[in-house]
C-alpha cells in the first residue's frame, strides 16, 4: 500500500500542476537555551557570515596601517602589506577558533563582560604571536645570542596594533549583537501575531466537531472534549520549539477527534522511517503538523462521501527531517475550501523564522492526489 502511495507521490512530483511553493527570506535563526543575558555573538562566532566579515574588515585595516607605515602610495611596499595582512589574520582567525571552542564559558557572562574577555584574549593572542615569531626569526638568522630583548622585540608597538584591532573587533561585535537583539526582538513579535491568528482558526473548527457529535452520540462527545482539553492546552501555549514526538501525539489526539466525527470516512496510515529516540531530539514548532492534517481532512475528508486515507510520512536522516503528507482531492473540492490558507501561511513562516533557509516548504496537486511536502535541518545541540 505504502510503495503504490510513494511511487503515486513521485509521480505527482515528477510533472506537478505546482498549487504552492514558498520562497521567502526570513531571519536565519533565533536564540535557543543559554543564558538570556549572555552575549549571543560569542556563542555564534564560528558562522561563516561573520567570520568572512571580520576577516574582509581586518584586511582593509592591514592596508590601513601599511599605508600610514609608508606615508604615501608610492613607497608602499607590497611585502610589507602582505606582512600586515598575514599577521592581523592570524590573529583573528585565532581569535575566532579559540572563542568559538570556549563558547559555553563565554556565554555564561554578560555581554560587556564577555567583550573584556575577549579583549583580553585578543591581546594575549598579540603577545604569544609576536613572541613566537621573534623566536622564529632568531633560529632562522642565530644573530647573536638569545636574550630577552629578542624576545620581546616590537611588542610593544604590535599590542598597540593590538588595541586598535581589539576596538574595532569589539565595536564590530557589539554592533552585530545589537542587531541581532533587534532581529530577535522582531522576529518574537511576528511570531505572537501568527500565534494570535492561530488560535481561534483551530479552536473554532475543534468546537464545532465536539457540538456535532453532542446530540448524537454523548459518550463520544465527552470523550471528544477529553481529547480537545490537551489540543486546547497546547494552543493557548507559547508557539514553542517541542520534540516531534510530542507534536505526533497531539497530533493524535486532534485525529481522535476528526475520526468521532467522520467515522469511517477517515482513515490515516502512518509511516515512521524513525526511532523514538530521533522522534525525541529532533525538534519542531508546536502546532505545526497539526494545521497540515487539519489541511488535509478538509480537502481529502469532508466532501468525499466515500472512505478516504491521508498519508503521513516521517523521515530523519541525519537531523534532516522530511514529512510527507498525502491525500484525495478534486479540483472542486480544493476550489470550495479556502479559508485554511491562513494556517498553512503561518506553518509556513513559522518553520522558515527557526530553521531559515533549509526549509522546503512545498505543496502539489496531481491528478487526483494532494501532497505537502515538508523539509529541514534540525540543529540539534
Amino acid at each position: 500500500m505504502w510503495s503504490w502511495r510513494l511511487s503515486k507521490i513521485k509521480k505527482s512530483i515528477a510533472n506537478p500542476n505546482t498549487v504552492a511553493e514558498t520562497r521567502r527570506k526570513k531571519l536565519s535563526q533565533t536564540r535557543q537555551g543559554g543564558n538570556p543575558s549572555g552575549s549571543y555573538f560569542f556563542t555564534k562566532i564560528g558562522q561563516w557570515q561573520h567570520l568572512l566579515e571580520l576577516i574582509v574588515a581586518s584586511n582593509v585595516l592591514a592596508m590601513v596601517l601599511a599605508l600610514a607605515e609608508a606615508r604615501s602610495w608610492q613607497a608602499l611596499e607590497g611585502i610589507r602589506v602582505l606582512q600586515y595582512m598575514f599577521f592581523i589574520n592570524w590573529v583573528i582567525l585565532s581569535f575566532s577558533a579559540l572563542v568559538d571552542y570556549f563558547q559555553d564559558f563565554f556565554a555564561k557572562f554578560s555581554q560587556k563582560v564577555a567583550l573584556v574577555l575577549g579583549f583580553i584574549l585578543l591581546q594575549m593572542i598579540v603577545l604569544l604571536t609576536t613572541c613566537v615569531v621573534n623566536v622564529l626569526q632568531y633560529w632562522a638568522t642565530r644573530s647573536g645570542p638569545f636574550s630577552e630583548e629578542i624576545l620581546f622585540h616590537g611588542t610593544s608597538l604590535h599590542l598597540g596594533y593590538g588595541v586598535l584591532l581589539g576596538a574595532f573587533c569589539m565595536r564590530y561585535l557589539y554592533m552585530r549583537e545589537q542587531w541581532m537583539n533587534q532581529q530577535y526582538s522582531e522576529l518574537n513579535a511576528r511570531i505572537q501575531a501568527m500565534q494570535a491568528r492561530i488560535h481561534p482558526h483551530f479552536l473554532f473548527n475543534s468546537l464545532n466537531s465536539v457540538v456535532s457529535l453532542i446530540a448524537i452520540d454523548p459518550d463520544k462527545a465527552e470523550n471528544m472534549l477529553i481529547n480537545l482539553s490537551r489540543l486546547f492546552r497546547a494552543s493557548f501555549q507559547e508557539l514553542k520549539l517541542v520534540s516531534l514526538a510530542e507534536e505526533i501525539d497531539l497530533c493524535q489526539h486532534y485525529l481522535s477527534i476528526e475520526k468521532m466525527r467522520l467515522g469511517e470516512r477517515l482513515n490515516v496510515e502512518w509511516n515512521i522511517q524513525a526511532t523514538p529516540t530521533e522522534l525525541k531530539r529532533v525538534t519542531i514548532p508546536l502546532l505545526t503538523l497539526q494545521p497540515l492534517l487539519e489541511n488535509s481532512i478538509f480537502h481529502g475528508v469532508e466532501k468525499v462521501l466515500q472512505p478516504s486515507t491521508i498519508s503521513v510520512l516521517v523521515e530523519i536522516l541525519q537531523n534532516q527531517v522530511t514529512i510527507v503528507i498525502t491525500n484525495p482531492y478534486s479540483h472542486d473540492t480544493i476550489k470550495s475550501r479556502k479559508g485554511n490558507g491562513i494556517a498553512i501561511e503561518n506553518v509556513k513562516q513559522r518553520l522558515k523564522a527557526y530553521y531559515g533557509q533549509t526549509v522546503k516548504f512545498q505543496i502539489y496537486g496531481g491528478a487526483s492526489l494532494y501532497t505537502t511536502v515538508v523539509n529541514y535541518h534540525d540543529q540539534v545541540k
